[in-house]
């Protein structure tokens, strides 16, 4: 005799097994109240590895099972910590620093766990650095080949005029290959000849904005990262910290999804050429 579940996907059927309630695990992962979390597995907007469940009889295993809500996913290991760190000028991105200047060991010890810094910004350069403990999103974070995208506000020296706009757009000749900005604009009017632009790109090379922007003859006086992938440094004050929100996690988690995905394909679009062309050179500050 069947039971009248089996003819339903994997992902539909309530488990009698082993693991914890569906609805418990996403109440301890901060998602909501268990009640509130019943009512999102009722509505379909819950999905287990892949397929949606609507049965609230469902138990998960939260070490190995993949859940999303409304198609983010969630972090079910509640010992995971992300942080966003406002890094201030003169701290160099590394835990311990042979030279004794300001690393982000004091940093860690904040957060109260033993978390890492993903990727670099050079000891001049302040904003946006993210610190955890997550291995593999780090992974995915840092990685050139993934090109996750980065934002930078730049003063630099000189009027910045159009042509050199379309020279970072067209791509400029370093010492190490070509590049090209993602976007760049001027941000407000000149002043004080000083000029403020605005530069995406997801090249992860040494230095990249500070040597692209002297080679239009703009040196940069200031450098600060504003966003990192999904995350934004909105008003985060020099040298604070913060956890990441809920949906910044998941915003983060959805990225390393689609990178899987994109690798699982073969790291090719539609067309059979790579998504992007990022630098194969080593990752080094900004």
């Amino acid at each position: 005799m069947t039971h009248p579940w089996d003819e339903r996907p994997e992902g539909e059927r309530p488990s009698t097994g082993s693991g914890q309630r569906l609805q418990k695990v996403l109440a301890a992962a901060g998602v909501a109240s268990r009640r509130v979390c019943e009512q999102y597995i009722v509505e379909g907007r819950v999905s287990v590895n892949g397929s949606v469940v609507t049965e609230l009889g469902r138990r998960i295993e939260p070490a190995t099972d993949a859940v999303e809500v409304d198609g983010v996913p969630v972090q079910l290991d509640v010992g995971k910590r992300y942080l966003m760190l406002n890094k201030p000028k003169g701290v160099v991105s590394s835990m311990s620093d042979e030279q004794g200047r300001p690393d982000l060991a004091r940093y860690a010890e904040q957060a109260g766990e033993r978390v890492y810094n993903v990727g670099r910004l050079d000891a001049e350069t302040t904003g946006l650095l993210v610190l955890t403990n997550d291995g593999e999103l780090a992974h995915v974070l840092a990685h050139p080949s993934y090109g996750v995208e980065k934002t930078y506000l730049a003063t630099v020296r000189g009027v910045v005029k159009q042509d050199a706009l379309r020279r970072l757009r067209q791509g400029v000749e370093l010492d190490d290959g070509p590049i090209a900005a993602d976007r760049v604009r001027v941000v407000g009017e000149p002043s004080g000849g000083r000029t403020i632009v605005e530069i995406t790109l997801h090249s992860g090379r040494n230095r990249i904005v500070r040597r692209m922007m002297a080679a239009v003859g703009h040196p940069v006086i200031e450098l600060v990262r504003r966003s990192f992938g999904p995350l934004h440094l909105g008003s985060l004050g020099a040298g604070r910290m913060r956890d990441l929100t809920k949906v910044e996690v998941g915003a983060l988690l959805a990225l390393a999804r689609d990178a899987k995905a994109h690798d699982a394909r073969g790291g090719a679009t539609a067309s059979g050429a790579p998504a992007r062309t990022p630098s194969t050179k080593k990752r080094g500050p900004r």
